[in-house]
């Protein structure tokens, strides 16, 4: 299997189990080796009291393409640490974009940036993602 081959094997898998991304409409646009982007579009239930995307589901959205690309190389890995700037306020109708790409992996630690855009390109959060591998592969068989 190749690394591309591997990482959207890991996808796969990883997705028929994720009840919470499935939920929020999220759709998987792109898997590499260390990479993942994924969308999703702001319904009325995502919006808070000011009229604009509550941010828990920006950093949800940020998250899973997060756990997409570090856990792209058969390797089970989680969250350590996170943190999210928000830049600009999402809308309800937005179609919203993280693209995920790897700053280091080195041992059982991983660095992680995403990109959060809207449908036009403009930048809505920047989110960086500590990843820690855990014993145990997504894949039995690879």
């Amino acid at each position: 299997m190749t690394p591309d081959q591997l990482a959207q094997a890991c996808a796969d898998a990883m997705w028929r189990e994720d009840q919470a991304s499935q939920h929020l409409g999220m759709t998987i646009e792109r898997v590499a080796p260390g990479e993942a982007t994924l969308a999703m579009t702001i319904g009325p239930q995502m919006v808070n009291g000011h009229k604009t995307c509550h941010g828990g589901y920006i950093f949800t959205l940020a998250d899973s393409a997060f756990a997409f690309a570090c856990n792209a190389y058969n390797q089970r890995c989680v969250a350590q640490h996170t943190s999210i700037t928000f830049i600009r306020p999402a809308r309800q109708g937005d179609r919203l974009t993280a693209t995920g790409r790897e700053v280091s992996r080195t041992g059982k630690s991983g660095i992680y940036d995403i990109s959060v855009t809207n449908q036009d390109g403009a930048l809505i959060a920047e989110f960086r993602g500590h990843s820690r591998a855990i014993p145990g592969t997504i894949l039995d068989d690879a």
